[in-house]
């Protein structure tokens, strides 16, 4: 005789059961598979390989958040890219779930420090998934995965959320949402679902030994994700911001020979002079409590309550100073000097040097103050890395001035462009750089 489940846990399996059903036939629609076609240079001992390209192919996840066709995916499934393909589902016979349409994509901007990128496809009325705040996040609540690994189309996996707040790397401040539910390759970029079908952060990694999933995944929180794209979207690129404070973690002896009687916990150890932190009172040595209501332990836990703002927003500061809290409202500002101010000045038409794959600006007295004080006062400085054509950049970074090609000085953007024009396809060429103060030779041959 077969053994029978008690009745209302019966009921309760099944109610589960369908309400998975239920949410993945809702969320499935908006959740697409990319295919990206990349260029790769050849690696060979062998000399007569030098220079050559190969053609690769690789898969991801996305999925669509606006319904003009605007797609959040993993900066590392878009990065390189000659070609994007994206399936969606026909949603002109959904009664049929294998049917989908294809969609040549580009990309408005990526964001490597969070690894986020935003594509484009021309499409409308297309279905859409939101956002949840992924600060309510709570360990062990029910997550699902839905995504594309290793290429199987419409995949769900169902898990927990193992950690809201997981560092994995000391020089970054990013936290990650951790997670069991199954992540194999080809799920980047693809949602991870609340019970309420909203997105409640992008799938990004996984740590294995195997190569497959062991139940140790990653996606990176919702709001982080949902502030880039904003600014991907509005922008082309994500502005960092700063407060102008260096964090150290208080360790036991710190704690003793200070005075503390805290440990762990969180000291200034210096106040950038001239930054918001200064202006608003913040003082070196300043033990720091919590930032936003939010209790720190640990000195990247107020780079991470950075990175989740935007520039202009203000940051809480509850502050231990000579025994007495305090609270003081930071601003957040820009990071001085920083190279993605260049990109505002620019656009794909008038600044595109295809060649080179950069966006460039001739180095003049509106682009010097954004700039640390250069080694000539001529030449071309890059702008911006346009995504679409990075797999043609021979190695420049946005900030770096162009000052030579061939030995023949080039000092504005035309002479560049009419220098490179000269060069026949197939022969070498040899760029002077100047890169964060240095200058050195950049070599590439002409397409």
């Amino acid at each position: 005789m077969q053994a029978q489940a008690p009745r209302n846990r019966a009921a309760t399996l099944g109610d589960f059961s369908t309400a998975v059903e239920e949410l993945c036939a809702a969320a499935r629609p908006a959740v697409v598979q990319i295919d990206v076609r990349t260029r790769t240079l050849v690696s060979s001992e062998d000399a007569r390989d030098a220079g050559i390209f190969a053609k690769q192919s690789a898969s991801g996840s996305g999925v669509i958040v606006d319904p003009s066709g605007y797609i959040i995916t993993n900066a590392h499934v878009a990065e390189g890219s000659r070609d994007i393909d994206v399936s969606v589902a026909d949603m002109s016979n959904p009664a049929n779930t294998d049917a989908h349409k294809h969609y040549a994509a580009h990309i408005i901007g990526t964001d490597k420090d969070t690894d986020i990128a935003l594509l484009k496809i021309d499409a409308a009325n297309l279905p859409t998934l939101s956002f949840r705040d992924s600060d309510t996040l709570k360990q062990g609540q029910i997550v699902l995965a839905l995504g594309s690994p290793l290429g199987l189309e419409n995949t769900l996996t169902v898990g927990f959320v193992s950690a809201t707040s997981r560092q994995l790397n000391p020089e970054k401040p990013l936290d990650y949402i951790q997670t069991d539910a199954p992540i194999n390759p080809g799920n980047s970029g693809g949602p991870l679902l609340d019970t309420d079908g909203k997105i409640a952060g992008i799938n990004t990694m996984i740590y294995s030994r195997s190569g497959g999933s062991e139940g140790i995944g990653f996606a990176i929180p919702s709001n982080v994700v949902h502030r880039v794209y904003l600014q991907l979207r509005k922008e082309g690129h994500v502005h960092r911001g700063t407060i102008g404070v260096v964090a150290q973690d208080i360790d036991p002896l710190m704690s003793q020979a200070l005075g503390l009687n805290r440990h762990p916990g969180v000291i200034l150890s210096d106040i950038i002079p001239h930054g918001a932190a200064q202006a608003a009172g913040v003082e070196q040595g300043d033990v720091v409590l919590a930032v936003n209501g939010h209790l720190v332990t640990q000195g990247r836990q107020i780079q991470a309550e950075v990175l989740k703002s935007s520039i202009g927003d203000k940051v809480t500061l509850d502050i231990l100073r000579n025994g007495e809290k305090q609270q003081i409202s930071v601003a957040i500002l820009e990071r001085p000097n920083s190279p993605l101010v260049l990109a505002d000045l620019v656009n794909d038409k008038a600044n595109l040097v295809k060649e080179l794959g950069i966006l460039a600006i001739t180095l003049d007295e509106k682009v010097t103050p954004d700039l640390p004080e250069t080694r000539r006062l001529y030449g071309v400085v890059v702008a911006a890395i346009p995504a679409e054509f990075a797999a043609l950049n021979p190695g420049l970074a946005p900030g770096d001035v162009i000052y030579e090609l061939n030995a023949k000085k080039v000092r504005s953007l035309d002479e560049l462009r009419a220098a490179l024009g000269a060069v026949k396809s197939g022969n070498p060429v040899t760029l002077l750089v100047e890169h964060e103060g240095t200058l050195g030779y950049v070599s590439l041959t002409m397409d």
